[in-house]
This record gives structure tokens, C-alpha cells and sequence, in this order.
């Protein structure tokens, strides 16, 4: 059935620990402690054998005994679990259950099976459960979670789904540090009913561009259903929503042997990446990252990718400069009279240029002029990068105050990146009382800026693919078993997908390779069949240019191991490019491209998507590649043609759509010049 988060989770009108207890030390005590801190507005009861009064609430003996009781919050040995969640759904009504405790699944089979039957009582009820094995959750009606720090709970703030309740802790400390408040927390445990991927589920279907909050963050652990996310996900997006997420365990990228190029760099960690740049999601590697993410995205979107960096010390600017930099950002050089203009408003020795450094003698006033100026005067802007801090011989409430009038009232967006957390630690936190997110290290807030302006839009709704013979695709596939295809049927299927390929021939009979060079003339390549990797047992010569070559070299070739026959090629020329293809578990096709031949091995600069994949779509995957200005054409080399590889892209997308049983492809490479993109080498391999 379809998993739901009900309204009793969100907002019951009664909560019952069962559990609970005085010591806060505990989680049963912990968590009805915040849900009574958090001003919980309904009938709040309490389960435990032992006690009268638990915290001030008149505690309940057995669970039977209760009244009928929106949602319970299970702090009790996972072996009294089932009973317990069995009365209360028969019993008792409830539609909302948090099972804290651990000793499920995560421990053993048995727990496993225990959990199952937990599930299974509370779907049946049309209840829905957070956990076992979770630290709570937190929404903007109850607190029901054990853990500290407590952010103050705000629309304007972040809702966060998390995998892991310590984890999330600890993101959730560095946020509040930069002075992020929460809207939702929802800590998932071993996710044995709502996972992450039904939590999203709920955000989208609740949105309100008015109420919701606009910003998403999740820790994830386990991917259950990548289209389930990239659906809801997008969709949040598309609705005015900024998502940011960890994938954690990215390690396991090297850990699968494979028999293809394709196979060795479509790991399911780069499945991650391509999942997460489809959807528009911001992809983070650590904590503090996320949080920077997070306090990023509370401030308005960038029009532009021209920053201001305005300071009073030197060496941060530079190192603020060099990470916007190396995240797609510029800092635009400033001149002109009105740079002057405001020069002459400054301490002599400061400098406009950007960096604008107005020195450490520098007041608050300079630093409303700057930002006026920027504001008004400076057409190349898009946004601001303040870095104040100070040595601590004075208190800086003045110009920290000046700071917080003018993001209030800026046109463009200012970032206000303040160092000095432990001397400067009242003022500080001065700012941050004012509803301010702040920045304290330029080279973490320079590199998250860096993620946000690379992530594109979403990209699910693909109106631009291309045209292929289903019909005729099928009917190869259909006929074939699994393995790997031979030359003449991969061919074929190459012919009916559009995917323009070099003529080849392969056979065991020398006169037919010559009949082939007479055909299509010299200079020819000639390749082992058989072999697993051609280029490694000698058996590929290039440039053959004559008959006498042909004989000499076919006769050494079949004597190679494992060669049954000789493929002769065209000799083409061009830049070798690669687009491969591999089927991912839950993830469906990856498609990848970049440099190919033996460059594909020793740079590995690859970019994936999931199919289905669109021209468009292709074209900013090959321009998103490092190598791209080789593509482009440097010193004087033809460049590829661009239009014609993305069509090719977009052909092997449409092909693996149309024939799921290709497990892996790899067109490597390509030759591609100004006027062709030619693949002159190809495996498919099937998986029915």
C-alpha cells in the first residue's frame, strides 16, 4: 500500500510516551521533556508501571487504560513493541507512531521480522510510523524528539530529513551555530514504514509558496526510490524550494569489478550525482557544508555571477576570491568616476578595485558608503561578500548593526561572512538575534556558493528526444540472447537507434579483409575479435595501408588467444570521445560521455545523467566536462561537433529506453571532427 505521513503525526491533537519517565538523561524522559518545553497544545499522556506523576503529567499504568490517543511515542524494549502498538491501533485509534527504541532490524533476523509484523498492524490501520531506532521528530506543533540542540522552530527556517538522528544532530548544531532556525525535523531510524523518499513526498504535496519553508536539506544513507525522489524533488523545486543533500557512503564507487569502461565509471555513487543534478538538487559532502548550503539558500537567488567582495582584511578577500573563482563566480574589476567617488570617501591606502578594502581602520560609515555604492553605482554586481571580524580591541555592534539595516533594504543579495565567532562571540550573536544567517570561513561559504551556481535546474520534463525504430530495436533485442552482442547485430541495432557508426567487417578468411580495404579503401584499421581488452594483447594496428600489410598482419592476429576472427575499420580521424550507457540497480540507465580512447582511463572525466535524455540536456553534459576546451577545438585542433555528439548522447539514451536489457554499452570511442561523430568501436552487453 502506499505509504502516507497522517495528520496525527504532524499535528495530534493527544501524544502518549509510553515510557516516559523523570530521568531526562533517557530518551523517554528526554522526549517528553521537549514535547512539554516545546508548548504542546493538547492532551498530552504518559505510560509507565512504575510512577504517578511523571514531569508533572498524571502518568497511565498500562497502555490499555488510556483514552483514545492521536499519536504515541514508544521509549520501551522493542520486545513489548508489538503488544503495545497492536492496542493502541485496535484499541485506542492512533494514527501516528515514533518507535525510538532500538533492537530491530538493524540488530538481527528476528528483529527484522518483528519489525515487519509492527508495519504490518499499523498500515493495516492506516496509521504511519517514523523509526524504530530514531531520535524523533520535531514540527511545528510538537516536539517529539530526545535530542539537543533545540532550534527554535520557524517557517522561514529549514525543514530536515535525516537518516541518522545523531547525524542530524550534529548538522543541526553547526545551522543553529550560523544562526539557521527549523520548520521540520524528521529523523527516519531504520525507515521500516516512512522513509525519505515519503517525507519528500509529503513536503511537495503540501507546499505553500506562502507558509511552507523554502528550503529543503536531507542526510541520506540508503536510496530506496531514486524516481520517487527525483519526482518530488523536482517538483519542490519547480515550486520555489531550494534542496541540498549528503549521500553518504560515496566510497563504494570503486568496489565492483566490471567488463566495460562504461561499468568501471558508473558506479552507483555517480548514479547519486546524475540522480541529483536531474532533479536540481545541491549535493554536499560533510556537515558543515550542508549547513553553509542551507543558510545560503534562506538569502535571495543570484540574477548574476559577479560578486563584490567587500573587507577590512586582506588575506580573506584573496582566499574568498580564489573559491568563488574556482566555483564558476567572478569578481569583476570596479573603475571608473564613480569608483573614484567613493575612494575619496575612504581612508587613503584603501582600494576599490575589487576586493574593496577599505583597511582595518575602516568605519561603519565606509561601510555603508561601500554598500550604497555597490547597490547603485556599480551596474556589474550581482551581489555582496562582506567579511568584518575584528582583532578585539573594540566592540563592533556599530558596524555589524549597519551590516543588518543594509541586507534588510539591499536591492542585491549581502553575505555576511563574520570570523570572529569566539572574540567578537556578543556581537555575533547580536546579529544572529535579528533573524540573520551568517558566514563565519570565506573558503567554506565561497565553496558552497561554488555548488549552488553549478547545480542546474531540473531537467525531467525532456521535450526534446530524439526519434528511433522502436520496432526495429525490439525485434533485435527479442531475438538475441543475453551476453555480449556480435559485431553484425550490434550494428544493425546501432543502424535502427541512428547512431552513426564506422563500416566494418569481421570474418576469419583473409580474402575478405582485403575485399574490404578494396571497398572502402586505405588506410584501414585492423582488430582481434575475441579479446577482452584488444589494445593489451597487441591485436589492433592502425593505419594499414596495403594489401601485403593486410595478409602479414591477419596471419599474426588469428594466433593471438582467444581471437576467432579479424574486424577491419575505416581509418578515420578525429578527437576520440566516448558515450557509454549501464544499468544501474533502482536507478535505471546511466548515460555517460567524455574524452575517449585511452584518456577515458587516465582522466576519468566523465559526466552522467539518468535516461531519458534530451539534446539540450546532452549538450550542457558536454559542456560541463573538464576536458570541454579540447572539444572546443585548442591550438589550432578541429574542434567536435557538438550539436552532432549531443544528438548521439541523446540516441544512446533513447536506445537503452527503448531495449532495458542493454546492461552495459560503450561506444569508445567516437571520432569527432567538425563535420561527423562517428563511433568506430562498440559492446553491448545484454542482461534478459
Amino acid at each position: 500500500m502506499s505509504t502516507k505521513v497522517t495528520k496525527e503525526l504532524v499535528n495530534p491533537r493527544s501524544i502518549v510516551v509510553v515510557g516516559g519517565s523523570n530521568e531526562t538523561a533517557k530518551p523517554g524522559g528526554a522526549i517528553l521533556k521537549n514535547i512539554i518545553e516545546g508548548g504542546f497544545k493538547g492532551q498530552l499522556h504518559v505510560v509507565n508501571p512504575k510512577e504517578d506523576m511523571i514531569q508533572g503529567v498524571k502518568c497511565t499504568k498500562d497502555v490499555k487504560d488510556l483514552p483514545q490517543v492521536d499519536m504515541a511515542v514508544l521509549a520501551i524494549a522493542a520486545k513489548f513493541s508489538e503488544e503495545t502498538v497492536r492496542i493502541l491501533t485496535q484499541e485506542k485509534g492512533t494514527k501516528a507512531f515514533i518507535i525510538i527504541s532500538a533492537g530491530f532490524g538493524e540488530e538481527s533476523y528476528e528483529g527484522k521480522e518483528l519489525e515487519n509484523r509492527i508495519v504490518k498492524l499499523i498500515e493495516d490501520a492506516g496509521a504511519c510510523l517514523i523509526g524504530p531506532n530514531c531520535t524523533g521528530v520535531f514540527t511545528p506543533h510538537h516536539h517529539a524528539i530526545f535530542t539537543k540542540p533545540f532550534p527554535p522552530a520557524s517557517a522561514k527556517g529549514v525543514d530536515f530529513i535525516t537518516g541518522s538522528g545523531a547525524t542530524g544532530c550534529f548538522i543541526m548544531d553547526i545551522g543553529m551555530q550560523l544562526g539557521l532556525n527549523f520548520n521540520h525535523c524528521w529523523a527516519v531510524g531504520n525507515s521500516a514504514q516512512l522513509g525519505i523518499e515519503d517525507l519528500l513526498e509529503y513536503h511537495d504535496d503540501v507546499f505553500n509558496p506562502e507558509t511552507s519553508a523554502k528550503v529543503i536539506i536531507m542526510y541520506i544513507e540508503n536510496i530506496k526510490d531514486p524516481a520517487k525522489i527525483l519526482k518530488h524533488a523536482s517538483s519542490l523545486i519547480k515550486k520555489g524550494c531550494k534542496i541540498a543533500a549528503i549521500k553518504s557512503g560515496s566510497s563504494e564507487a570503486g568496489s565492483r569489478a566490471a567488463s566495460s569502461h562504461t561499468g568501471a565509471l558508473a558506479s552507483p555513487d555517480v548514479a547519486v550525482d546524475a540522480l541529483f543534478r536531474k532533479a536540481g538538487i545541491v549535493r554536499c559532502y560533510g556537515r558543515e557544508e550542508l549547513a553553509t548550503v542551507a543558510s545560503i539558500f534562506t538569502y535571495p537567488e543570484l540574477q548574476g555571477k559577479n560578486i563584490a567582495i567587500i573587507t577590512h582584511a586582506g588575506g580573506p578577500a584573496v582566499m574568498l576570491t580564489d573559491a568563488l573563482s574556482k566555483g564558476g563566480l567572478e569578481i569583476p574589476h570596479i573603475e571608473g568616476p564613480k569608483a573614484d567617488a567613493l575612494l575619496s570617501k575612504l581612508y587613503g591606502g584603501s582600494s576599490v578595485a575589487n576586493p574593496i578594502d577599505f583597511l582595518a581602520t575602516g568605519t561603519p560609515e565606509h561601510l555603508s558608503e561601500i554598500i550604497d555604492a555597490c547597490n547603485n553605482d556599480f551596474d556589474n554586481i550581482d551581489a555582496m561578500c562582506v567579511i568584518f571580524g575584528t582583532p578585539g580591541l573594540a566592540p563592533i555592534y556599530d558596524a555589524y548593526n549597519v551590516l543588518d539595516q543594509k541586507m534588510k533594504t539591499s536591492k542585491k543579495p549581502i553575505f555576511p561572512i563574520l570570523p570572529s565567532t569566539m572574540v567578537a562571540a556578543d556581537e555575533v550573536k547580536d546579529f544572529a538575534s535579528k533573524g540573520n544567517v551568517f558566514f563565519p570561513d570565506e573558503t567554506v561559504f565561497g565553496n558552497a556558493l561554488g555548488r549552488i551556481i553549478s547545480t542546474p535546474k531540473p531537467s525531467v520534463e525532456v521535450k526534446d528526444i530524439v526519434s528511433i525504430d522502436v520496432p526495429k530495436i525490439r525485434q533485435i533485442i527479442d531475438s538475441c540472447e543475453s551476453g555480449y552482442m556480435d559485431n553484425k547485430t550490434l550494428n544493425d541495432l546501432l543502424d535502427a537507434a541512428g547512431i552513426v557508426h564506422a563500416a566494418e567487417l569481421s570474418s576469419d578468411k583473409v580474402e575478405d579483409c582485403v575485399d574490404f580495404a578494396k571497398k572502402y579503401g586505405y588506410p584501414v584499421v585492423m582488430k582481434v575479435v575475441g579479446p577482452l581488452h584488444k589494445s593489451d594483447v597487441g591485436g589492433v594496428v592502425l593505419n594499414v595501408k596495403d594489401e601485403e600489410t593486410i595478409r602479414r598482419e591477419f596471419d599474426r592476429l588469428m594466433k593471438i588467444k582467444d581471437t576467432y576472427a579479424v574486424q577491419m575499420n575505416q581509418m578515420l580521424k578525429g578527437t576520440e570521445v566516448f558515450i557509454g550507457s549501464m544499468k544501474e540497480p533502482l536507478f535505471g540507465h546511466q548515460v555517460l560521455c567524455g574524452l575517449g580512447g585511452i584518456f577515458i582511463e587516465v582522466f576519468k572525466d566523465v559526466q552522467s545523467n539518468l535516461a531519458p535524455i534530451g539534446v539540450a540536456e546532452a549538450k550542457n553534459m558536454i559542456k560541463s566536462l573538464k576536458s570541454y576546451k579540447i572539444i572546443e577545438g585548442v591550438r589550432g585542433q578541429e574542434p567536435v561537433n557538438e550539436d552532432l555528439y549531443a544528438e548521439q548522447i541523446a540516441r544512446v539514451s533513447a536506445l537503452v529506453q527503448a531495449a532495458p536489457e542493454i546492461a552495459e554499452m560503450d561506444l569508445n570511442p567516437l571520432l569527432g571532427s567538425a563535420k561527423a561523430v562517428i563511433a568506430v568501436d562498440a559492446r553491448i552487453r545484454l542482461e534478459k
